[in-house]
């Protein structure tokens, strides 16, 4: 995988979004929507990269890349507290054309991520509250910091995630068909845990037993950290499944 958000720094990530700016946004809009909001982005080929930050509004700027960029456009169905942005094509025709999302939120407060999405592109988030679900189809999806209720997948991906905070707000599910789901959580994890894999190998640092299948090949996990406030499954078909300690 990629270098991806988990890896870099609040400060970086900023430098980073300024620098992309500097050269010229496709699409440029701030809305200005309530706690439990909902935000919803889908794109078809191109990386989708949210991040929390210190302001009051939820600002998204879009980059068109590709010999065709000017046959796609950004289209905003969004009304109200909610945020409805997808990417439309031609209806006809081979068209080699993207967009980045690059999408800065209020860190401290909680909305409703309906569906933060790319067909082939990369996902990516931070920093941020809510009821979050994550999905790429042939890209990675990357997830740190965040609290809330979350589900992050990927069809032909890897998965990377960290949980930060023992005590999370929700339920937390990451998991993969065809790709490696990695996830990085404190040592004084609270979670009910839940791990498997069908022709990948399984690790983890925490003191929860591996078991292999009776019939069949495949690897499983379950076990209680804590006192188990929340949910934490961690899943792949054909891939690699690791939860390590931060």
């Amino acid at each position: 995988m990629r270098k991806s958000l988990t890896g870099l720094s609040f400060a970086a990530v900023c430098c980073l979004l300024a620098a992309v700016f500097a050269q010229g946004q496709d699409f440029h809009k701030s809305y200005a929507i309530s706690s439990n909001g909902h935000i919803s982005i889908r794109n078809v080929s191109g990386d989708v990269k949210v991040a929390g930050y210190n302001g009051d509004s939820v600002v998204v700027d879009a980059f068109k890349v590709g010999r065709d960029r000017d046959l796609v456009k950004v289209e905003d169905s969004s009304t109200g507290d909610r945020i409805e942005l997808r990417v439309q094509y031609p209806e006809s025709g081979n068209c080699d054309a993207g967009v980045n999302f690059q999408v800065l939120v209020p860190s401290q407060v909680e909305y409703n991520f309906d569906r933060l999405a790319s067909v082939s592109g990369n996902v990516e988030v931070m920093g941020i509250r809510g009821r979050l679900h994550v999905e790429s189809v042939s890209g990675n999806v990357g997830v740190t910091n965040v609290a809330g209720i979350v589900s992050a997948s990927s069809v032909s991906g890897n998965v990377e995630a960290q949980v930060s905070s023992p005590e999370g707000l929700g339920d937390m599910k990451f998991s993969s068909v065809s790709g490696n789901v990695d996830v990085r959580a404190p040592l004084n994890l609270n979670a009910d845990i839940e791990m498997s894999s069908v022709s990948g190998s399984l690790h983890t640092d925490f003191p929860i037993s591996i078991e292999e299948r009776e019939y069949g090949p495949g690897h499983s996990a379950r076990g209680r950290i804590g006192s188990g406030t929340n949910g934490l499954r961690v899943t792949t078909v054909s891939g690699r499944v690791s939860l390590t300690r931060i």
